[in-house]
């Protein structure tokens, strides 16, 4: 079956002659996996990072230790720089990304399984959008990717 939604990403890009670079945390390679499932995605699709560890998040994408330390890997700062460090480390017009927490285990008070942030870092800004799912781990992990790449296709289709 065809994913619909990776196709009108893969022909947004295309036609709007941009690269993309993905950096994944929690959706450990699903987001990069649904695009590069789609023929002809290599006219775009730069490549990406599967940044499970903090030592990569640090050493990979150069995000800051004091960012993991002061905010956490799941947090709006760390997704943001990771967005920024995929876009730089990969020399891609479009940085995203995501950090989150699938469960079982690893949620806080202020953090529940179920929270992902997606990062979308271009030239012109980064943003980042907070998710909260409720499922268990592997549907936690496709609603993420799925919002990431919903956040995608909208930002592509609102740019000219």
């Amino acid at each position: 079956m065809e994913d619909r939604l990776a196709r009108e990403i893969k022909d947004l890009l295309v036609r709007k002659g941009l690269t993309l670079a993905v950096a994944e945390s929690a959706t450990g390679g699903l987001v990069s996996s649904r695009l590069t499932d789609v023929p002809g995605c290599s006219l775009c699709f730069k490549g990406g990072v599967v940044a499970y560890s903090n030592d990569v998040k640090a050493k990979v994408l150069g995000v800051k230790k004091e960012t993991i330390e002061r905010y956490g890997a799941v947090s709006e700062q760390t997704c943001r720089e990771m967005a920024e460090g995929v876009r730089k480390l990969i020399e891609a017009d479009i940085g995203l990304s995501d950090t989150g927490i699938a469960g079982p285990g690893g949620a806080r008070p202020e953090k529940p399984v179920g929270l992902f942030f997606v990062g979308l870092s271009t030239k012109e800004g980064t943003t980042v959008e907070r998710r909260l799912f409720s499922g268990d781990r592997m549907e936690n992990k496709r609603r993420a990717t799925e919002a990431a790449l919903i956040i995608l296709r909208d930002y592509l289709a609102a740019t000219r």
